[in-house]
């Protein structure tokens, strides 16, 4: 680590950026007292939080609506939206008399519905039911009669199980409902549906004008699939998508610098002023190597804390002061850095 003027890291994976890291002396000034960089890391953090729950809010609304309204089209003849099934030209529409029912027939019934329903009531248009939709159960067919017998008909159907489907054709509102479902799409499409892509693991994006990538861990050169450069400055990108990427790299920088603070704080603690100490960053090859390291660790450092030391090998051992699992405190200074955070 360095704690010189930082030196813009652009486009770079996580792995990187922790390794090659340098405090940011523009954003935390090393000469202010630790409390006012540690306030400022904190305000940072807290507006995004603040910015992401209003954002999730938001696309939760805008994802329930739509999912209320996809519902709608995807049920049975029954109870699904008819908006985007029928058309002006299967009613007969601005008559003082004659009125278009909408009813749903039972497929096996398909040729009763055929025979009788010019004779349920009186006053049925001959020859005017036309069938308009399917599902896997039945049929949605149109008749036409007078308003005045239509309690008579709706009675006379539900005898012969033919179902009348309560349906006002209101061309206004139909319209409205088809532009409301296609806005929505639109809407979550350009706020987020990128974005499930781009940050899903296994890909790789570049967050513009900042200092962090999301890239696979172990492999930080390699280039994502189709990946652009036109790609790279955001283009086609919705506002979500865009904020996320900003936000993401925004907070991984502080929470970075807030282990760095850790490991200065924790270090002064335990070994005193002046300082004489040096932070250094430990990566093992493979997660089997984590226990032998721990173990050349303690056996090097053993003599900075001997109780800690006995503590890894004695698990009752319990150390005077501290609220922690013996697990958790070496003879030396630790604090885990999770680079796992995509996958």
């Amino acid at each position: 680590m360095s704690w010189g003027n930082s030196i813009p890291l652009l486009k770079v994976d996580l792995t990187s950026f922790v390794t090659h890291f340098e405090w940011d002396m523009a954003k935390y000034p090393a000469k202010q007292p630790l409390a006012s960089v540690v306030d400022t890391l904190a305000k940072q953090l807290a507006q995004i939080e603040t910015d992401l729950k209003s954002r999730t809010a938001a696309y939760n609304t805008l994802k329930v609506t739509l999912e209320n309204l996809e519902k709608k089209s995807q049920g049975n003849l029954f109870t699904r939206t008819l908006s985007d099934i029928v058309n002006k030209e299967d009613f007969v529409l601005d008559s003082e008399y004659l009125v278009t029912l909408l009813v749903i027939v039972p497929k096996p019934d398909y040729a009763q519905w055929q025979k009788t329903y010019e004779s349920l009531s009186d006053m049925v248009v001959p020859r005017s039911t036309k069938l308009i939709a399917e599902d896997k159960d039945g049929g949605l067919f149109t008749v036409t009669l007078f308003r005045k017998v239509i309690d008579d008909f709706k009675s006379k159907a539900r005898a012969n199980k033919f179902m009348v489907r309560e349906f006002f054709y209101d061309e206004k509102e139909i319209k409205r409902e088809r532009e409301e479902m296609t806005r929505l799409l639109s809407d979550k499409k350009q706020q987020y549906q990128t974005s499930c892509v781009a940050l899903k693991k296994g890909s790789s994006s570049t967050f513009p004008d900042h200092k962090v990538k999301v890239t696979p861990l172990g492999h930080p050169d390699r280039p994502a699939v189709g990946h652009t450069d036109r790609e790279s400055e955001g283009e086609g990108e919705g506002p979500l998508l865009r904020w996320l990427k900003v936000n993401f790299s925004e907070a991984f920088i502080a929470w970075v610098h807030i282990k760095a603070l850790r490991v200065f704080v924790e270090s002064v603690l335990r070994y005193g002023l002046p300082v004489n100490f040096q932070a250094v960053l430990l990566q093992p090859h493979k997660k089997s190597s984590t226990k032998r390291l721990r173990e050349v660790l303690n056996s090097v450092f053993r003599h900075l804390d001997e109780v800690a030391a006995a503590s890894l090998l004695d698990a009752s051992v319990e150390i005077p002061g501290l609220q922690l699992s013996n697990q958790d405190y070496f003879p030396y200074v630790y604090f885990h850095i999770d680079l796992s955070l995509l996958d």
